[in-house]
């Protein structure tokens, strides 16, 4: 897993949300289309892929936070909300769209749950770390070539 910390998350993010769409390891849901990404947005996701994106960023928080929950996920994704002439507020991210997330990314296998000690939430599988470990030995590979 320390390639995963080495690489630019960006890339690592990207090239992760390529292979969940080309794989078919998460579908968006039909409501998908219509939602915002947290009470603090003003307007939908511009990206039509913006499901995988948020899939594989959620995907790489679990591998760096160890077990993780919606909840802290949802304060992870949450933002700024502006009130008008009150002050603004931090509101949290959208909980649904991560828990579907999670559960699509825990029955394609690369999530699971688990408890450690008193600390309750999904960690990588197996299958998990080696998919995120053979996206971040690419770009390392690619990065090496170009210097």
């Amino acid at each position: 897993m320390t390639q995963i910390l080495v690489v630019n998350p960006n890339e690592l993010i990207n090239r992760a949300a390529t292979k969940l769409q080309s794989e078919k390891l998460v579908n968006p849901p039909s409501w998908s289309h219509f939602v915002k990404t947290g009470a603090h947005k003003e307007r939908l996701p511009t990206d039509e892929n913006w499901w995988f994106m948020r899939s594989a960023a959620i995907l790489r928080n679990v591998a760096r936070l160890g077990p993780v929950g919606t909840q802290k996920l949802r304060i992870k994704y949450g933002g700024r909300k502006n009130r008008g002439h009150k002050p603004d507020k931090f509101v949290q991210g959208s909980g649904s769209i991560i828990r579907k997330s999670l559960q699509q990314l825990e029955a394609s296998g690369l999530v699971k749950q688990t408890a450690k000690g008193v600390h309750k939430g999904r960690i990588l599988t197996p299958k998990g770390v080696s998919f995120l470990d053979k996206i971040a030995m690419e770009i390392l590979k690619e990065s090496r070539a170009k210097k």
